[in-house]
């Protein structure tokens, strides 16, 4: 049973929301936007919890009326699939991708939306180099299939990138259901570029993936190892292509993945990314659309926002 809320109020549905940088960074942002008296409240969920937990959640969420909305991170495919008829509406990214990244309310409406698809394209284009696919012919290896990754790989085989995208793209994933979802999605978006499923139930899987890429090939954790639980979806002995571009979602945890990619970055003249940039943007699109406030995602207000976050985001 949760308790009412007492003003205005953003929820972080997620695992270890309280460890989160938002905690710190949310009340500087409230301030900057000028949102008044409001709270965010952490929602901590075991992965792939009941359908009942999350139904209550968004229950409590839906009837509660200082509760404006949430972010959900780690549990949008099962959310949604648990929650769709609570939803008056889901935007149109939602019902393609079959999750939910964020909910708001709109005149009295329970609105679903998926904002990974912008979110991740936008943290992407801020590190990778201008036509890169079409120059380098390099591939894409993403390890995870949910929600996150979903949207990378979509933002990745969007026609209308033209002949800038991804020679090959390769998702691998430690389960087949969500491999075997995520395909059935590209299969009715028919984008033509060349798509592998990889069953890896062990890292060792992953490093042989690896060890096939082109050189300046995009690697990506997006399972959620090093954050939501500890550890690499690679090995110690992965290596990785030469000139990679390796990206964790995370920004906080062990981030074990990103240690691996450190040690070889010199020798294999890598170019590492974490979260960080993904996370700015995820929440600024969520609290522009819980908040019903209008926040640019670059430019000097942006640039402000980052800066107050990176202030912020230090204990």
């Amino acid at each position: 049973m949760y308790a009412r809320a007492q003003k205005p109020t953003i929820y972080f549905i997620g695992v270890t929301t309280g460890k989160s940088s938002i905690m710190r960074v949310f009340p500087e942002w409230a301030r900057s936007l000028r949102l008044g008296d409001c709270d965010i409240v952490g929602m901590d969920f075991a992965p792939h919890s009941p359908a009942e937990d999350y139904r209550e959640a968004v229950s409590f969420i839906r009837s509660d009326e200082n509760s404006l909305g949430a972010l959900v991170t780690t549990h949008k495919v099962d959310l949604l699939h648990a929650c769709r008829d609570l939803f008056d509406d889901i935007d149109p990214h939602a019902s393609l991708l079959g999750e939910v990244s964020s909910i708001s309310k709109r005149n009295g409406k329970l609105v679903g939306h998926a904002k990974d698809p912008i979110t991740s394209g936008l943290a992407l284009e801020a590190f990778l180099p201008s036509g890169h696919w079409q120059r380098r012919g390099a591939e894409a290896f993403v390890m995870g299939a949910g929600g996150s990754s979903m949207a990378l790989v979509w933002h990745l085989m969007k026609p209308e990138q033209g002949a800038n995208r991804p020679s090959r793209i390769v998702v691998a994933n430690r389960s087949a259901p969500r491999l075997a979802a995520m395909e059935r999605v590209h299969a009715r978006l028919g984008t033509g570029i060349h798509v592998e499923y990889v069953l890896a139930p062990q890292p060792e899987r992953n490093d042989q993936v690896l060890a096939g890429l082109e050189p300046h090939s995009l690697v990506v954790n997006a399972t959620g190892l090093g954050k939501d639980a500890p550890g690499s979806p690679l090995t110690d002995d992965a290596v990785f292509p030469e000139h990679g571009l390796v990206w964790d979602f995370n920004y906080r945890g062990d981030l074990l993945f990103l240690e691996q990619a450190r040690k070889q970055a010199a020798a294999r003249r890598l170019h590492i990314e974490d979260g960080w940039v993904y996370f700015v943007h995820g929440w600024t699109q969520v609290i522009a659309e819980v908040f019903h406030v209008d926040i640019p995602s670059s430019g000097p207000r942006f640039e402000e926002l980052s800066r107050i976050a990176a202030a912020a985001r230090r204990p």
